[in-house]
Formats: C-alpha cells, structure tokens, sequence
C-alpha cells in the first residue's frame, strides 16, 4: 500500500497532490468530526431532555404525594375520630337534633379551609334518622353500586385513589376513598375526600413538558396540557401496549410526531391502588436546535472549504506556472540552446533553483567554450577535458545541496515562528545526513540511538497523539560499536505495523541492557501484534535468506538486518520474533562483547 501511494503521487501533477493534500488534510477530517459532533450533539440534546424530563418526573411526584398525604392525614383523624362515630350512628328522634348535632360538628367544612389540598369531605353512612347535606349522605342504590363504593366496603381500611364524579356536583375529581369502621352496632361507612384538582393542575403547569397523572383505570386525573383531563389515555390516542406499562420510558408517536413517553407509577401511603406519572416530549423539538447549529455549521463550513479550494487553486497556479517556466528552460538547454535564462522571481527554493540553474547553463555555456577553444591544441586535450570533468562535477547537485534546502526551509519556518516544523525539518536533515555518511561498518550504540530518536520524532510529528515511545538504554552499553542502521529498521517496522488496524495508537520502547554474555537489544510495540502462524511464517522467511546468498536490494528491511546480524557475529545470531495478537510484537538481539564469540542465550519472556 505505501509503495502504491508513493507511486501514485510521484506521477501525480502538483497542482492535483495539493488538492490530494487538502482532501486528505482537512476535507476528511473536517467530515469525520462534523458526523461524530453532529451524532454526539443530537445524543447529548436527548440524553439531557430525558435526564430534565426524569427530574420534572421526581419534582411532580413528590410535589403530588404531598397533596395526597394532606387527604391521608385527614382520613386518618376521621377514622379515629370517636365524635364522628357518635354522630354518624346515633338514632336520632327529631330534625332539630340532627341540625343540631350537625353544628356541633364542624370539623369537615374546618378542614376544607384550613388545607387547600382537598376540596370536599362526605361521608356515606346509612342512617335513616340522618339528613342528607353537603357532608353526611345516605347511599342510595345508586351509589352502592359504584365499584368504588363496593370496593370500599370490602377492604379492611386500605385507602384507594380514583378518578370519580362527585354526585352532589357532578364534576370528577381524584379522590382518597376508605371505609370508616364505627364500633357502635359494628357500622361501616365510606369516607370520600376530594383532591384539589386546580392545585393538582397548577402543579403540573409548571413543567415544561408535556405531563399528566392516571389513574388504575387509566383516567387522566390532571395535565398541563389543556383537554386531556377527564380524557383516558385512548382517547389521547396512545399506544393500547405503551398505556398499560406501569413504568419505564418508550419511544411513540404521539399526535403524529415521534416522541418519548416516560413513565412512573407510585402507590401513595397504605393505598390499594396507585397512580401513574406521564410525561411525553417530542423528539423533533429537542433536537430542532442542534439541528440549527448543525445547518449554521455546515454552512460555514462548507463556506471556508470553498475559500480555502480557492485559494488553493490560486497558490497551485502561481506554484505550477513558475515551475512550467523551469521546464521549458530546462528542455530548452536540452535541446543545445545554452543562451536561456530564467528571471529570478523569489527567495524561496523555486527562486533558488533558477539562480543554480542560471549558475549552472553560464558555468557549461564557459566549459563548452573552453572545449572549443582548447580542442585545437591536441597536446592540451586530456588537461582540458580532464578540468571539464572536475568542474562539472563540482557543479552537479549534490547531497550537501539538500541539507542547505533543508536548512534553508527550517531558517524559514523559524523565521514563520513554526518551531514544531523547523525542529522536525532539523531531525530530518540530521537523519538524512547519518544515513548518507553511515560509510563505517560500525557505529557506537549512542550513535544508532541518535539515528532512532530522529526518526521517532518525526514519526511522532506525523501521527501526534496515535504514538509514543520509550528509550531504555544502559549507559554501559553506549559505548558498544554495532553495524550501522541495524536498529532503525526495526523501529520502523515496529511503528508501520504497530499502527496498522489500531485506532488508538501504539507505544514502542528501546531497551539496550548490558549483560555478561553481551548487550541485549529489544524493539517493542503493543500495536495490534500477529498470529503465530504470522509469525512461523517470518522465522521461515528469515531461514530462507539465509540459504538464499542472493544480496536484498531495494531497502534496509528485517532479512537484510537478519543478514548482517549473521554475517557480523556468525550463525548462531540473529533477529528473535515474539507476538501475539492484540498484544504487540517483540524483535530482539544480542551484540556480544566479543564478535563470534560462541552461542549467545537468549531469554524468553512472556509479554503482558
């Protein structure tokens, strides 16, 4: 793959690898990050109505089991209360008693204004001598046959919470409903306290949400929402399945929007019932405004994309036109016409080229006068030809002319206040510089450490954050000479495979520890490692360059550093393999103290 891309843009025109660049820069990591922000921003905006949505939950049920326990209070008192049990059961034998026992009594209509939770007290109790009024009332057939009356009458006290129609009225109110047990002549009768149903609404209409309390029957008691009290859930047109749930929170569509319903239940204090909490909120209104920073977004940046295509094209165009006029010079020098001369139009390195280049066509338009000059005198040919060939030598492009470039580009980014980019052009040069000069067959370790630190640094200027790296190395051993670039091989393949298939990055460590038997070197990754198999397959692949005396060329790779390993300190020595996948992988070494020294052991750790 990397030997295909660096075909691919070695034939590529500049002006397309600068657009190739801009594409795989930014264009793709601006589209990457938009769709991860623009998934992250829609979940965050759900994730926080549903955390708000469950909190207003919370608030609305602790808020509304105050109320209801005002009622269970008041219930309580009644039940014990023993001037109500001798008011309800006495016989009395005149109207005037009644009254008059009646206004011995005002504790219910006390209640009623004393706590704005309930908004109506009466007792149902049969007692021919009593009067029906606002707060005793005979049970009629009608009212026995209520399934809240029956209910009541059959438990032994335990309050139920329903959504009935006060007869004296007509209007519905959430209602706490318990018998009252009478210990004279064993009596019974039903207690019925109405909820205030304007402070229940008011405390629902301070949500933002959409929310309403039910009942067992699936009547909704009260809502924030006007028209839905006194309505069941099928009449709000909910899902049959969603409205029988007793808790938990459900996606919906509600009014013909998509919507997520959360729903609590809770039974209020020795009830036999409970009540539900629901509250509903449509998707499509939380997510509307990450949806306007998301267009807003796209918008600009699809604005500074374009600005930046630009200018691109305008800096590519001036770019290619500079060199274009290079090329034609150079083929027009190909072609004998050493009178071309290019205009000096910069300082940059284009400009510098065309300085060289109109030093070097004067220096060869002289040379070639010189020859004509020179070839009528045969007894000075060979001096002639032979300071021809010296000094076109001297003006040929050599290596030094790349590390004054380099040099020149890191002067520049100085100058630019780049200090990241000089300090990787400066590696860079020095990297190049030791792999050019590395004429000796060996090097101190220190040296080849060098060699590695500047690559990883500018493999770490490359890849940022994906990788790191650690340098163990014993100051014993950095003394110890070594073939050059053996080491700085492995580290790259380390960090080349290390970051293939993983996402997060990969470490890879240095180690270099002196040991009686010689300096055991190891190169460790714990990117996404091999198989065994993978790794049967090198070690095989290894003792086949070993019988194959073939020369490797090309690069400076594992069988080549195998090689010289071998060739260096005899048979016994060589590379070592250990991985495992999702591990890392493993390559070793040992240099001993002295070269061809016998079998060196090598001990085997597990990694992890």
């Amino acid at each position: 793959m990397q030997r295909f891309l660096l075909h691919l843009t070695n034939h590529m025109k500049i002006r397309n690898k600068l657009y190739f660049s801009f594409f795989a820069v930014v264009l793709v990591p601006v589209l990457i990050v938009g769709i991860y922000l623009t998934v992250e921003l829609k979940r965050m905006a759900l994730n926080n109505a549903i955390d708000q949505n469950t909190a207003n939950v919370e608030r609305v049920k602790k808020r509304t089991s105050d109320m209801l326990k005002v009622a269970y209070d008041i219930s309580y008192r009644l039940y014990n209360d023993h001037r109500l049990s001798q008011l309800a059961t006495h016989r009395y034998d005149s109207i005037y008693s009644v009254v008059k026992s009646y206004k011995s009594y005002p504790d219910f209509r006390e209640y009623e204004d004393l706590y704005k939770e309930v908004s109506g007290i009466r007792l149902y109790f049969d007692n021919p001598t009593l009067l029906n009024n606002w707060e005793f009332l005979q049970p009629n057939a009608d009212i026995e046959g209520k399934f809240w009356y029956e209910r009541a009458m059959k438990t032994n006290g335990l309050i139920a919470w329903n959504y009935i129609e006060d007869d004296r009225n007509g209007q519905y109110n959430l209602s706490l409903i318990r018998r009252l047990d009478f210990t004279e002549d064993n009596a019974k009768g039903v207690l019925v306290i109405n909820i205030n149903s304007a402070l229940l609404n008011g405390i629902l209409n301070q949500e933002t949400f959409e929310t309403m309390i039910v009942d067992e029957y699936d009547n909704i008691v009260a809502a924030n929402r006007p028209g839905r009290v006194g309505k069941t859930l099928v009449d709000a047109h909910f899902d049959k399945n969603i409205a029988d749930r007793s808790t938990g929170t459900f996606n919906a569509v509600v009014d013909g929007r998509k919507s997520r319903i959360l729903i609590e239940g809770w039974n209020p204090t020795d009830s036999l019932n409970g009540l539900r909490i629901i509250s509903v909120f449509s998707v499509d209104s939380i997510v509307h405004e990450p949806n306007r920073i998301i267009r807003l977004a796209v918008v600009v940046i699809s604005s500074s994309i374009l600005i930046a295509l630009l200018l691109i094209y305008g800096f590519s165009s001036l770019l290619t036109g500079r060199l274009l006029r290079l090329s034609k010079q150079f083929s027009r020098v190909a072609s004998g016409k050493l009178d071309a001369a290019l205009p000096i139009d910069g300082r940059d390195e284009i400009g510098q080229l065309s300085r060289q280049f109109n030093a070097m066509v004067g220096r060869i338009h002289e040379l070639i006068m010189e020859v004509q000059d020179t070839n009528a005198q045969k007894s000075l040919l060979e001096k002639r030809q032979s300071e021809i060939k010296f000094r076109m030598m001297a003006s040929q492009i050599n290596p030094h002319f790349l590390f004054n470039t380099l040099e020149s580009i890191r002067m520049k980014a100085v100058l630019h206040k780049e200090a990241e980019i000089a300090r990787v052009v400066r590696l860079l040069g020095k990297l190049m510089r030791q792999s050019i000069e590395a004429g000796h067959s060996h090097v101190p370790l220190a040296s080849e450490i060098d060699v590695v630190k500047c690559y990883l640094d500018i493999q770490k200027f490359r890849y940022g954050e994906r990788l790191s790296y650690e340098l163990a190395i014993d100051p014993r051993a950095e003394s110890i000479p070594l073939p050059a670039l053996i080491i700085q091989p492995l580290v790259e393949n380390a960090v080349i495979h290390g970051l293939e298939n993983k996402e997060e990055g990969v470490t890879v460590r240095v180690d270099a520890e002196w040991r009686e038997d010689g300096v055991h070197i190891r190169v460790t990754d714990d990117g996404a490692g091999m198989t065994a198999e993978r790794v049967d397959e090198l070690d095989a692949h290894l003792r086949e360059r070993d019988e194959d005396e073939e020369e490797e060329t090309g690069r400076i790779g594992l069988r080549n550093v195998h090689m010289r390993m071998k060739l260096s300190y005899g048979p016994e020595y060589g590379l070592h393999i250990e991985s495992e996948p999702e591990r890392g992988t493993r390559i070793y070494f040992v240099i001993p103290h002295q070269p061809g020294g016998g079998i060196v052991h090598v001990q085997r750790t597990d990694r992890g």
